[in-house]
């Protein structure tokens, strides 16, 4: 039987799954990358910078105040992460003030771990040059609920994650401290067959390789001003549009265009960045001998994906619960409220036991967010709470 043909891009002519790390192509790479972006395609974005697109959280708040206006502010975040550049930039979305108080909780926390030997390493950098707090979200809601609400009530992160994942999105994140004189990473792209191996990736189909990067939104809230020199992120984009890129980031003709072509996003303490993880990127190399560069990086996974850490959200939800019912005293906002539970609570209502835990009035039985806003809404005690996500969580095991 003849083989059908193949193109330069790895993929037979006639669609089937080919997926070779022989079938790299740099030419095909920088035909789809060395492009330009035209800001008149993207009419509610601010700038272009570095052919990442710029938004200003105060436009975004306006258009955010209608409901036909903010889903078009979805639909251009989805197109310019899906079609476009793959990387965009929303400017002052998180207060200085509430940053600096999540950065002294993690510089805490980092320090604690530092003295216990359990300090988290680095994927792709080498041991010791930066680091890393693992599972920061739930680290940061037990040590501090109060500053968690402030921190993560952000239409901002909300709006991004809608924009990508839909609702029930689930929130992981990694505090990464690049220290000075801190070496670069090495060019990669993200989770989920980022993390394998060429032999495992050659295996998954085609298409796997295009839904993956659907699956995920990788972020990173800017806990310091974030100049080139100081190891900011470093990105390729348009790369995500290189079907073939889970194979090709380990290969020196990619690391070496990866050198010569990548860019460096300034960042100011507050903003956010969101690129798709199938963008090449690394973090930066930290030239500078007195700072240390701290950025939130957010992982946030698809209600219909795995994220790549275990996450406890019902700890998570018993300890802020508490600061969610005195914010909602104070008249807070209920929909940065709900910014908060979303990036808390599980969102999504499977996998469960769906002997115990019945559908009742849908084809759903309630999620945990389901149970945090209504008791929210009834004004629930916090141990009343603890009783019903107890009970919620029996419902959902096998036996």
């Amino acid at each position: 039987m003849t083989a059908p043909p193949q193109g330069v891009d790895g993929v037979t002519a006639g669609k089937a799954a080919v997926t070779s790390r022989e079938g790299f192509d740099l030419d095909v790479l920088r035909s789809i990358v060395e492009v330009d972006v035209a800001l008149e395609d993207y009419p509610v974005a601010h700038s272009v910078a570095n052919c990442a697109l710029v938004y200003r959280t105060e436009d975004l708040r306006c258009w955010l105040t209608d409901l036909d206006q903010a889903a078009a502010v979805r639909r251009e975040l989805t197109r310019a992460l899906h079609d476009g550049p793959g990387v965009i930039v929303i400017t002052g979305a998180i207060e200085y003030a509430v940053v600096d108080r999540a950065t002294e909780v993690f510089e805490r926390i980092i320090a604690s771990e530092r003295y216990a030997g359990t300090g988290g390493g680095d994927h792709y950098a080498k041991p010791g040059a930066n680091d890393r707090l693992w599972n920061a979200l739930e680290k940061l809601a037990v040590a501090d609920p109060e500053v968690f609400v402030d921190y993560y009530g952000s239409d901002m992160i909300d709006l991004a994650s809608l924009a990508w994942l839909g609702p029930g999105y689930q929130i992981t994140a990694q505090v990464n401290a690049i220290n000075p004189g801190g070496a670069a990473q090495s060019p990669h792209r993200d989770y989920h067959i980022g993390f394998m191996t060429d032999e495992v990736a050659e295996r998954y189909p085609i298409h796997a390789h295009r839904l993956s990067p659907l699956l995920t939104l990788q972020g990173g809230v800017a806990h310091c001003h974030m100049p080139p020199e100081t190891g900011a992120t470093m990105l390729l984009p348009h790369s995500h549009k290189y079907e073939l890129g889970y194979l090709a980031w380990r290969r020196p003709e990619l690391i070496n265009y990866f050198a010569e072509h990548h860019v460096q996003i300034e960042l100011d303490k507050g903003d956010l960045v969101f690129f798709s993880p199938a963008v090449f990127h690394a973090g930066g190399h930290n030239q500078t001998s007195d700072v240390r560069r701290m950025a939130n990086l957010l992982q946030i996974s698809s209600a219909m994906g795995r994220a790549t850490e275990a996450v406890d959200r019902e700890r998570i939800v018993n300890a802020i619960y508490p600061a969610l019912l005195r914010r909602q005293e104070e008249g807070l906002d209920p929909a940065l409220i709900a910014c908060a539970v979303a990036a808390s609570a599980e969102g999504y209502a499977f996998p469960t036991n769906l002997d115990r835990d019945v559908p009742i009035g849908g084809l759903t039985p309630p999620s945990q967010q389901d149970l945090v806003l209504e008791a929210l809404a009834n004004k629930t005690s916090p141990d009343e709470l603890a009783t019903q996500l107890t009970a919620h969580r029996h419902r959902r095991a096998t036996h």
